[in-house]
């Protein structure tokens, strides 16, 4: 599992919680029920208004994968994919069939299957191609959710500090309650800039990234199958996916 989402939420609150001791301020104030609630129940209740009811039954799970990915082991694609086109070489695309039995990522087994079965190359990569559309447009729009839960939350929360200011200024003929009313209306634009930033925002373009890794993924997969499928030589189709893959190690972007 990458911990990159968990972390960097953990270290900016830390942060900001930090800021406010050395400050001299205390980090309980900010976690107030009121605007908290206002805040983040006004912006997804936006956003949700801007889409689909569908694209919004979607959300936990896409917010669960956004904690919880794990990034494809992209050089170990790289090798099993070489390691498939020298047994074609050798022994026959008929002869994956067997080895395909022990692959675990879906698309590659779909696609090798497809290759066994003798479906035309130009086939085999539309229909490859058509998935990696399909997945890209349903990730974009996953992110497009939270990019604009981001793009309200500043402004609900200046809602929620206009709503403050006006309850405090009808409490003019108490003026021990003005401290407190103003605060908590302070905080509504506090929420809204800092759940824009520190979550909804983070979120979506963790997201688009983790659909750029996983895309360039399936990219690879098809490009090694239309190669074996061609009888590709393995060293020359390992170079060639190597210089695919998205996060290349340190040695071979310095060679």
């Amino acid at each position: 599992m990458d911990l990159a989402a968990i972390i960097g939420l953990v270290v900016s609150l830390a942060a900001i919680c930090l800021g406010i001791v050395l400050a001299g301020g205390d980090p309980a104030v900010m976690f107030q029920a009121p605007p908290i609630i206002l805040v983040l129940g006004g912006a997804l209740g936006v956003t949700v208004m801007g889409g689909t009811l569908k694209d919004t039954l979607k959300q936990p799970k896409i917010l669960i994968k956004a904690f919880t990915a794990r990034i494809p082991a992209q050089d170990t694609t790289v090798s099993n994919l070489v390691s498939l086109s020298d047994k074609a070489r050798r022994e026959g695309l008929l002869a994956l069939e067997e080895a395909s039995k022990d692959i675990n990522d879906p698309y590659l087994k779909d696609g090798l299957q497809l290759a066994i079965d003798g479906t035309d190359p130009d086939d085999l990569d539309e229909v490859m191609r058509s998935q990696i559309d399909a997945k890209r447009a349903a990730d974009k729009q996953g992110a497009k959710f939270w990019a604009d839960a981001g793009a309200y939350a500043p402004t609900v929360g200046i809602i929620g500090t206009c709503l403050e200011l006006a309850s405090a200024l009808q409490a003019l003929d108490d003026p021990a309650s003005l401290g407190p009313k103003i605060a908590l209306a302070l905080l509504a634009t506090l929420w809204g800039v800092m759940s824009a930033n520190c979550l909804f925002l983070p979120l979506a373009a963790r997201l688009k990234r983790l659909s750029e890794i996983e895309c360039g993924q399936m990219e690879m997969v098809v490009e090694g199958i239309l190669a074996i499928q061609a009888g590709a030589n393995p060293r020359v189709l390992a170079r060639k996916l190597e210089s695919l893959l998205v996060d290349k190690p340190a040695e071979k972007k310095a060679a």
